[in-house]
């Protein structure tokens, strides 16, 4: 039976539409201009490579860099959120009524997850936070996060749930045992991906599917 629901943060819990992800994006850009010196030119390069090779562009310039962490994230995660973000009543209320301990799983950091969450009026719904810390800097889609955050739940694959916007972020998942779901408005009437159980064009569709799911099982 399912007793645990890992949901990913950012454009998994609002909408992509909400330009916060974005808006990080240019954060990042920035700060390996300004911060880490790197040419303009090559920044997008890198991304792609280090997103690529490493899972995250954390990742790529601590290992190839020597970047601090904590100076990265406080700096990519300094927005205002209130310009992005709105309270989402019905998510709440979707939350309350899901039969499971929710946890956030994300290469985030926690503080950034807080404030995100606060600002949803979605934090009272979830147990806990497993982020990049927790994780030891080793984030999705590296099956050591997916071991590690188990392991935090005190969990086996088969007992959870996991849901987030990106597909190669579900294969290590189910290869956990994990049931996966895509957040993807732009997939929700095509058949779901490698690593996909379910495709839902909203957070909110995860009800119908837990509900079937449940009712399978029970």
């Amino acid at each position: 039976m399912l007793r645990i629901a890992f949901f990913d943060l950012d454009d998994t819990l609002y909408p992509a539409s909400s330009g916060l992800w974005d808006a990080i994006g240019e954060r990042i850009t920035q700060y390996m201009i300004e911060r880490v010196g790197l040419p303009p030119a090559r920044v997008g390069a890198l991304r792609d490579q280090y997103f690529k090779v490493y899972g995250t562009t954390l990742s790529g310039l601590r290992l190839e860099h020597g970047v601090d962490a904590d100076d990265y994230l406080a700096y990519v995660h300094a927005l205002p959120l209130a310009d992005y973000l709105q309270p989402n009543p019905a998510l709440g209320g979707m939350l309350a009524r899901l039969p499971m301990t929710k946890v956030i799983f994300t290469n985030a950091d926690a503080a950034h997850a807080q404030r995100v969450l606060q600002h949803l009026e979605i934090g009272r719904h979830f147990a806990r936070i497993v982020d990049i810390r927790a994780l030891g800097f080793v984030g999705k889609p590296d099956p050591q996060a997916y071991t590690a955050a188990l392991a935090l739940a005190g969990a086996r694959g088969a007992e959870c749930l996991f849901v987030d916007d990106a597909a190669r972020n579900l294969l290590p998942a189910r290869a956990s045992g994990m049931l996966t779901v895509l957040v993807n408005g732009k997939e929700q009437h095509r058949r779901p991906p490698p690593g996909a159980d379910y495709v839902v064009g909203d957070v909110l569709g995860l009800e119908r599917i837990v509900a079937s799911v449940r009712g399978q099982t029970g």
